[in-house]
């Protein structure tokens, strides 16, 4: 029967057999020492006149857990209070030799190194450890939105429109139809609040953006939520107290891989600062003498400016800014019926970057479709979407968290492709388009 690496703290004496993979192995002679890994964790094992065998191999172990003496104990990991002394170790599956040292505590890797050998380095303890911190942001996020009262549901990836009316969306041939990959799952979500009220989803999205940035993915991981029967205070309220449970769940869930990463104490004030863009920007530029109050949106500039602020000022990582130009915003944003030039809209801001969007939607069947026109849209386009509305719907608002951000300024990672197991990009699906091209220009 296998054991767990972790499990062996209680089997001292016992003999135990493990499965796993070679993490390291340092062979002094006659003795070697092989740091073996599981999903549980790592433990050191020891044996004697022992066959070669690769890093990464896949293993089977079998040997006597002991103690290890007082001075010998490794603190750095769970089981290193024991080893396992080695009676028969049977290779399941050779490695080949690696193309480069995963030995290190620190991948010492270039980017497109690090991404173009994917499943090698996603081994690697450092590495697997940020798909763990953003397993307990999924889970916070789940956690906080049902107790709001929020159903999850499941929306299609697939539309027969753009969701944002804009062209930085996917075409895709549906049998003998046109259709995209949708930008976010806005419009799903908001038909769905006449049936349910509360809703929440993880999806997929999807965004042909012509760039390439350190803070955005063609496709990315959504956590939204939609709220039915709410104004935009309560709104604010909810959005808040989900962005702020999430993060907390996941803090208190990895202490040990926070500190591994050399992150500082997260500042989760409960009451967290909300900021009009205006107000933003004069305090941007009392802060900086930089004057963007012209501007109908916030530069990353800004937005790291007025994260230090909060930090600084109001003891909070995080801050909210409201009411953006409604021309800036989506079609179903609600315009501020005190100024219209001005929406009824918010980002959620996080150490320096956005991690959310939302605002109040237009909840009136006849306004939407004026607008939809005043877009140079369709609205034969939207003829679902609309459907909804002709019938009933609530004054409602939501909003959409982006995962994979989250998780990068969560650890201080400097690039979002590292908070993505296989990131894509313009220049990337799984392995770089321009390695491609190369490959079939040899074969010509």
């Amino acid at each position: 029967m296998r054991t767990l690496a972790i499990d062996t703290l209680q089997k001292t004496g016992e003999k135990v057999t493990l499965m796993g993979h070679v993490d390291n192995v340092r062979d002094h002679g006659k003795i070697t020492f092989i740091d073996f890994r599981d999903r549980s964790g790592i433990i050191q094992c020891v044996g004697q006149n022992l066959e070669k065998v690769n890093l990464q191999s896949a293993v089977e172990i079998s040997g006597i857990v002991n103690k290890r003496p007082e001075n010998m104990v490794n603190k750095n990991i769970a089981s290193g209070a024991v080893e396992i002394w080695i009676e028969d170790l049977k290779v399941l599956s050779q490695a080949d030799e690696l193309p480069f040292d995963m030995g290190k505590e620190v991948l010492d890797l270039q980017l497109p190194t690090l991404l173009d050998y994917r499943t090698l380095t996603l081994r690697h303890g450092k590495v697997s450890k940020i798909f763990k911190v953003q397993e307990t942001l999924m889970e916070g996020f789940r956690r906080a939105s049902k107790s709001i009262g929020c159903t999850e549901i499941f929306t299609p990836t697939i539309s027969a429109s753009s969701t944002e009316g804009g062209t930085e969306v996917f075409k895709v041939k549906y049998y003998d139809h046109d259709a995209f990959l949708v930008q976010s799952p806005q419009l799903y979500k908001q038909m769905l609040v006449p049936v349910f009220e509360r809703v929440y989803l993880v999806s997929r999205a999807y965004r042909a953006e012509p760039s390439v940035t350190t803070r955005h993915l063609s496709e990315s991981i959504q956590m939204d939520c939609e709220l039915g029967f709410v104004d935009f205070e309560e709104l604010l309220d909810a959005m808040e107290f989900v962005g702020r449970e999430t993060v907390s769940y996941a803090v208190e869930c990895n202490k040990e891989i926070l500190k591994d990463y050399g992150v500082e104490d997260i500042k989760i004030n409960k009451e967290i600062p909300r900021l009009t863009l205006r107000e933003a920007q004069k305090i941007i530029k009392e802060r900086t003498g930089i004057d963007h109050t012209n501007e109908i949106d916030m530069m990353p500039e800004d937005e790291r400016e007025i994260c230090k602020w909060a930090h600084e000022e109001r003891n909070s990582d995080f801050v909210t800014i409201t009411h953006f130009p409604t021309k800036k915003r989506a079609f179903y944003t609600m315009p501020d019926p005190v100024d219209p030039e001005y929406s009824l809209s918010f980002d959620l801001l996080f150490k320096g970057v956005e991690i959310l969007s939302g605002s109040q939607r237009i909840n009136d069947h006849n306004k939407l479709v004026a607008i939809i026109k005043e877009k140079g849209m369709d609205p034969e386009s939207f003829k679902m979407y609309l459907q909804a509305f002709k019938y009933g719907m609530p004054p409602e608002g939501g909003f959409s968290f982006g995962l994979e951000r989250i998780t990068m300024l969560l650890l201080n990672l400097a690039n979002v492709r590292e908070a993505s197991l296989f990131p894509r990009d313009m220049e990337r699906v799984d392995f770089r388009l321009s390695s491609k091209k190369k490959e079939t220009k040899k074969k010509k």
